[in-house]
C-alpha cells in the first residue's frame, strides 16, 4: 500500500520537509559513495546501536564515530536501500507538507525530531542490550502520520499497489482508514505476528505514531483543530 498524494493542500512552502527530504538524499549518496564497507561502517558510525545508547556493548564491539547521544538525530537521516530511501521519502512528501503548514517551520522541526526520540526510545526499550544498529527516517515519519490522522482524518490519499510487477493506483481512500490500518499493520508486525520482519523496526514505528498522537495537539497552530472536517 502506497501513498501516492492527497488531496489536502497546504498554504505554506513547505522548506523544512523538502530540506529534510534533501538531506537524506544526499547523505544516502554519501553513504554508496565509498561502498560497501563504507556503506555498512556508516551503519555502526551514525546509528543507533542499543548496546551503546545504553552502555552494555562489549569492549570489542564497533564503536560509533560521535557520542552515542547524538546518533539517535544521525540516525535518522541514514537509510538502509534504496528502497528503504524511497519509501521514507514518498511518505514525508505526501504528508510532511500539511504537518509543517499546521504548525510552522521551526515547531514542525522541533516536533519531527522529537517524534524520532521516541521512535528510538520505543524500540531501544525493549532489547537494550541489541547489538543491530537501527537507522533510518521512519520513526520520524511515523509521527507525521500520527499527527495527520488527528488532524486531517477525512482527506483522502490517493493509493498505489506497489510493483514488482506494475504500479496501479486502485484509487482514492479516506486518511482515517489509511492510517489506522497503516498502525495496526506495524503494530502486529511489533508484537510478532509475522515471522518474518526483514530488519524493520516496527517497535520504532509504532513509537514515532504514538508520540506524533500525543504531540499534535502541544504543536499546531491554536488556530488549527483536530479531527478537521474536510
Amino acid at each position: 500500500m502506497i501513498p501516492v498524494r492527497d488531496d489536502n493542500p497546504a498554504h505554506i512552502t513547505p522548506w523544512v520537509t523538502y530540506a529534510l527530504i534533501l538531506s537524506c538524499a544526499l547523505i544516502y549518496a554519501w553513504q554508496i559513495s565509498g561502498g560497501m564497507i563504507h556503506f555498512e561502517a556508516s551503519y555502526s558510525g551514525l546509528g543507533v546501536t542499543p548496546e551503546v545508547l545504553t552502555g552494555q556493548s562489549r569492549i570489542d564491539a564497533p564503536q560509533p564515530w560521535i557520542p552515542g547521544w547524538l546518533t539517535i538525530f544521525t540516525s535518522m537521516f541514514l537509510h538502509g536501500s534504496l528502497g528503504h530511501l524511497l519509501g521514507n521519502l514518498l511518505f514525508l512528501w505526501v504528508f510532511g507538507n500539511n504537518i509543517e503548514d499546521a504548525m510552522g517551520h521551526v515547531r514542525f522541526t522541533v516536533f519531527y525530531l522529537l517524534c524520532g526520540v521516541a521512535a528510538v526510545a520505543a524500540q531501544v526499550t525493549p532489547d537494550p542490550a541489541s547489538a543491530v544498529p537501527m537507522v533510518g527516517a521512519s520513526g520520524a515519519i511515523s509521527g507525521v502520520l500520527g499527527a495527520y490522522l488527528l488532524l486531517y482524518p477525512h482527506a483522502r490519499i490517493l493509493i498505489a499497489l506497489p510493483p514488482p510487477l506494475i504500479f496501479v493506483t486502485i484509487g482514492w481512500f479516506r486518511a482515517i482508514w489509511v492510517l489506522t490500518l497503516w498502525f495496526a499493520l506495524q503494530l502486529a508486525m511489533s508484537l510478532g505476528i509475522e515471522s518474518e520482519g526483514g530488519g524493520v523496526a516496527f517497535m520504532a514505528h509504532v513509537g514515532g505514531f504514538v508520540s506524533g498522537l500525543a504531540l499534535i495537539p502541544l504543536f499546531k497552530f491554536a488556530h488549527v483543530p483536530l479531527w478537521r472536517q474536510h
